[in-house]
């Protein structure tokens, strides 16, 4: 039987809209319990300012090295991470776009945060 494959994409600095404070707390406390809990997606990707949560210093990042290290795939779009002047996410991979839609049409479910 093939594996199911999850996808979440994050695009906000965040977790919804709305004070910016919160956003980032509520994504650290999603990230925490999926790993907690061991729902984990195959792959997450980040694009827009959702790659800022792979810079230095970001108050998420140990949540996404332990779900690397759990195996999720991590891939931020290159073009954004160019764009936010990134040049070393502390995680993950650079993808481009065409890898970002494969991910998005081959997955069984798509999050969007």
């Amino acid at each position: 039987m093939k594996k199911l494959t999850d996808l979440l994409q994050i695009s906000r600095y965040g977790m919804g809209s709305g004070n910016s404070e919160l956003a980032i707390q509520l994504l650290g406390n999603y990230l925490r319990i999926i790993n907690e809990d061991n729902r984990l997606p195959s792959f997450i990707v980040f694009y827009n300012e959702g790659v800022k949560v792979l810079e230095k210093g970001s108050p998420v990042v140990e949540q996404l090295k332990n779900l690397e290290n759990k195996g999720v795939k991590l891939i931020a779009c290159g073009t954004c991470l160019s764009h936010y002047q990134i040049s070393e996410p502390i995680a993950g991979i650079k993808g481009t776009m065409p890898d970002i839609i494969t991910l998005q049409s081959d997955a069984d479910k798509v999050i969007n945060l």
